[in-house]
């Protein structure tokens, strides 16, 4: 029948879809590997958890999961064309930025005295939708230039599949910012919130330093 031969299968073409199927999940491992190990240190993961111990952990994680998503989207589309981009201009507007956070964190931390009622696990009463755009604001901006994005997007080069590279990467940001939730919910009942403040103040004062040195 004519009709048959629409069904039939060039030659090859099964080992083909074999060899596209086996590319395609290696690159989705290799991409939620090398991204989750790359993070769990980065201070993608501390902003994260410093956003948790100021407000509510849903508002943050929904806003944290979704500018994950959009930068995954971004690294794996463009592939390795955002390793061409200006390093000392990433690295500029990234030491800007953590130092603009710096100095709030610690403008807030040290206004507060230490007598006052400031209790252990008290967070910033603010709308669900403005806790998640700040926390989305955040972490879009911290992730331009991060070491996860380059890897995404060399990842893609690698392997030719942005699909699977972007799902793998952001699944990976995705499990970094459930730890970072938990253990900042953990923090924020155990410890005063200006305490936290002043620390995470540091934190993102030494990741300004560290950005606004690779510009020099």
């Amino acid at each position: 029948m004519p009709g048959r031969g629409l069904l039939r299968l060039r030659p090859g073409s099964i080992s083909d879809v074999e060899d596209l199927l086996a590319t395609s999940l290696l690159a989705f491992i290799t991409a939620f590997a090398v991204v989750f190990l790359v993070e769990l240190p980065d201070k993608t993961m501390v902003a994260t958890l410093v956003l948790t111990t100021r407000y509510r952990a849903w508002p943050v994680f929904t806003g944290v999961v979704l500018a994950f998503a959009v930068q995954s989207v971004v690294a794996a589309a463009f592939g390795s064309a955002l390793t061409l981009l200006p390093d000392r201009v990433v690295s500029l507007v990234v030491g800007l930025l953590f130092g603009v956070g710096a100095f709030l964190l610690l403008h807030e931390g040290f206004s507060r005295d230490d007598d006052s009622a400031d209790e252990a696990g008290a967070r910033a009463d603010v709308p669900f939708w403005r806790a998640a755009l700040t926390s989305f604001g955040v972490l879009f901006a911290a992730e331009w230039g991060d070491a996860s994005q380059l890897a995404t997007a060399g990842i893609t080069a690698r392997y030719g599949a942005p699909l699977m590279v972007g799902l793998g990467a952001w699944l990976a940001l995705v499990a970094v910012a459930a730890l970072a939730v938990l253990v900042g919910r953990k923090l924020a009942g155990r410890l005063p919130t200006h305490w936290i403040q002043r620390v995470a103040g540091v934190i993102f004062a030494g990741f300004c330093l560290v950005a606004l040195w690779q510009v020099v």
